[in-house]
């Protein structure tokens, strides 16, 4: 399917942003802008996320192919691309899948292995707020924070509650379709190799690139790199900004 794109420049070399799960290429829009001073950005949804059509099926496969699509509507060759979580996964299964599209390849705290389900509260949480009874983002987060502690996380989730033209508040993304596809968002990479210079950024705190986890990033991607920002965990790009983009200016550069 063709993915709602935001092109936030169009001079320099392409570089194509893929949000996380729960996102939106809004999430990534201060860093958009920024990049854009040096390259053509283009942040994309996936599907059943932000502005982006709802479809079953979320494989890795299909959302790789979705962007693969959309690139081509754009005239995108190729381009380089930043890919966080499920972002990041999906990016990796584009290189090797399609290699002559990636120029470098920038991942986002995840690795290409198979993880544990880990967001069965926020699951939970999320199907347990009835949008008709909610007045307010206030009264959604009150009912949310019996699920999920952290308020940051909170606030990550509910910038997908939006109104309606009657007012009414709504999910700007297909919960029933990424929970259905979870198993699949969950799963590891495919045998196969991309060749091209990639960068790994983990967090330190964060558990989603562990020392384990390194033969299968170097099988796949024999000419990546592993770098890690110190003090931050899963969305290291959020809590140290700057630092995130001196690493993959310096990376992009060379």
């Amino acid at each position: 399917m063709k993915l709602y794109c935001k092109q936030y420049a169009d001079a320099g070399e392409p570089l194509i942003i893929l949000h996380g799960l729960f996102g939106n290429q809004g999430n990534w829009g201060q860093h958009a802008k920024i990049f854009a001073n040096q390259y053509a950005v283009y942040g994309m949804d996936h599907r059943n996320h932000g502005r982006s059509e709802w479809e079953e099926g979320m494989t890795y496969e299909a959302l790789a192919g979705d962007v693969h699509h959309t690139m081509r509507l754009y005239g995108i060759p190729s381009a380089h691309f930043i890919g966080h979580s499920m972002g990041g996964k999906t990016a990796m299964q584009l290189a090797i899948s399609y290699p002559d599209l990636v120029r470098k390849l920038v991942v986002v705290d995840i690795a290409p292995v198979q993880y544990k389900p880990h967001h069965d509260a926020i699951f939970e949480g999320l199907k347990t707020l009835n949008l008709d009874l909610i007045d307010s983002r206030q009264d959604a987060d009150e009912i949310l924070s019996e699920y999920v502690s952290e308020k940051g996380i909170r606030d990550f989730l509910l910038a997908n509650l939006v109104k309606d033209a009657e007012g009414n508040y709504d999910w700007r993304m297909n919960l029933d379709a990424i929970r259905h596809g979870y198993t699949d968002l969950l799963a590891g990479m495919p045998d196969g190799k991309f060749m091209g210079p990639t960068l790994f950024i983990k967090g330190e705190n964060s558990d989603y690139i562990l020392k384990k986890h390194e033969k299968a990033i170097m099988g796949r991607f024999p000419n990546a790199q592993i770098e890690q920002l110190d003090g931050t965990g899963h969305w290291l790009h959020a809590e140290q900004p700057e630092l995130f983009q001196a690493m993959v200016h310096k990376f992009l550069k060379n």
